[in-house]
């Protein structure tokens, strides 16, 4: 019983090591790819600001700030924090930022279809595991952190 044990086991480590070593892929993956999502969604703001404006005035009901703060500081956040992201630089700071403007936009809009809502789900979930686990290994944090050790 113990040798069949002992077989699953190194069978179980024979597959998984390489998979667990290529980890840092699926979070710069997770990085890039929420980084676009909001870098794209600010740069869709910054086009059109008349618009974005009106939005945040008669379409979102953003709670406790001006439409016109939301709209600034929604903007500004989706444009550097995703940058910050993408460089791996405050990783985790960048993530709890991108994860309160895609809460609040959730919170903001009454009638969001599911579709859209499953996909805001999504970016939280990559966007926690970055806050959980930092940046990764292709990360400047990751570069920071070991030039302070020497």
């Amino acid at each position: 019983m113990q040798t069949t044990i002992n077989t699953i086991r190194e069978q179980y480590y024979r597959v998984s090591e390489p998979v667990v070593n290529l980890s840092f892929l699926a979070q710069a993956a997770a990085r890039c790819y929420t980084a676009w999502v909001f870098f794209a969604s600010g740069l869709t703001k910054l086009r059109d600001w008349e618009t974005t404006l009106f939005l945040f005035e008669y379409e979102y009901s953003v709670p406790v700030l001006s439409p016109e703060l939301a709209a600034y500081l929604a903007t500004i956040g989706e444009i550097v924090l995703p940058i910050l992201l993408v460089a791996g630089l405050a990783s985790r700071v960048s993530a709890a930022g991108l994860s309160i403007i895609n809460v609040v936009a959730v919170l903001s809009l009454e009638d969001i279809p599911a579709a859209a809502l499953y996909l805001h789900y999504i970016w939280g979930i990559l966007l926690a595991q970055i806050v959980v686990w930092g940046g990764g290994v292709l990360s400047l944090d990751r570069w920071f952190n070991r030039r302070r050790e020497f």
